[in-house]
């Protein structure tokens, strides 16, 4: 929450001027303006702006590409130094007088550093979540991590979160965060997934079979037909990653094992084999003293 005070005592008008919304009439307000010398806030909603003429691709009457028209105008207001643009953002109150308001603005977490941000695109690649593209009418599909259009001022990313938690992490004991790992587990990212498991669940092959999954109960999904299996989804990560990482294990030791000549003493070769008789029967993972009763 940032409140904006530009009041001066002694002085009944101040030199700072909001214009509300981002689109084309209040990019051009505010250049107008700033270069007046006002500094301005440019306050808008989304978190770019551009507003509907973004969204547009030719302009009536004169049929000219928007995007053309609008580009220079979005350079000039981000290069600005009279300008502050203020994105993901919303006025919450004013008070004062004609000169002399003070406002305040709720600023919404972008969830990405836009001093660090270059727009690379690698975030979007690696995210699993996808959501409807409210920037195209709803038509196409985007990721949670996005730019609403390639030339979007501020240029950098951002990653859409829900307002409210998910109802199966409320309901998770361990307060698992279920909608991250199934989505990893449905783009192939099985070892991905079972570190994000392991943020809450240590053992989470073992209570993958244990948990008496209440988050299913509360799965949005029994509204459609049946919830998401989300215990054996967390019991299959772990037990997939367990037997690659077991698989790659022995072949690479065959692989240092080709071709090496022993040379440990006869006497050390025997009671290392003798060793393994002292260990105790009970020293099994966890997860096999459990029986495969399955978790539906």
């Amino acid at each position: 929450m940032n409140e904006i005070d530009n009041s001066t005592k002694g002085q009944s008008k101040t030199g700072a001027v909001m214009v509300v919304g981002g689109g084309i009439c209040g990019m051009q307000s505010a250049l107008d303006l700033a270069n007046s010398g006002f500094k301005v806030y440019l306050v808008e909603e989304k978190a770019s702006i551009g507003g509907r003429m973004a969204q547009l691709d030719k302009t009536f009457p004169t049929n000219d590409c928007s995007m053309c028209m609008i580009s220079p105008k979005l350079i000039e207001v981000d290069k600005h130094l009279n300008i502050e643009i203020l994105a993901s953002s919303q006025v919450e109150s004013v008070e004062g007088e004609v000169g002399n308001f003070k406002v305040k603005v709720l600023k919404r977490a972008r969830y990405i550093d836009i001093e660090k941000c270059s727009s690379c695109g690698d975030c979007v690649e690696a995210c699993p979540v996808d959501l409807i593209n409210e920037f195209e009418e709803r038509l196409t599909t985007r990721k949670a991590a996005s730019k609403q259009y390639p030339q979007a001022i501020p240029s950098a990313m951002t990653i859409s979160k829900a307002a409210a938690r998910p109802p199966c992490k409320l309901t998770c004991p361990a307060g698992c965060n279920g909608q991250g790992y199934v989505a990893l587990i449905s783009k192939g990212k099985y070892a991905e997934a079972l570190d994000h498991i392991k943020q809450w669940i240590p053992l989470p092959a073992s209570l993958g079979r244990i948990c008496h999954h209440p988050c299913e109960q509360q799965c949005n999904r029994n509204e459609v037909d049946n919830p998401v299996g989300i215990a054996p989804l967390k019991r299959f990560a772990a037990d997939f990653v367990r037997q690659q990482r077991f698989r790659l294990a022995r072949t690479r030791g065959k692989r240092r094992h080709e071709g090496r000549v022993c040379r440990t003493p006869i006497g050390v070769r025997d009671r290392g084999a003798d060793a393994g008789k002292n260990t105790p029967q009970n020293a099994i993972a966890p997860r096999k003293l459990i029986p495969d009763t399955g978790c539906t």
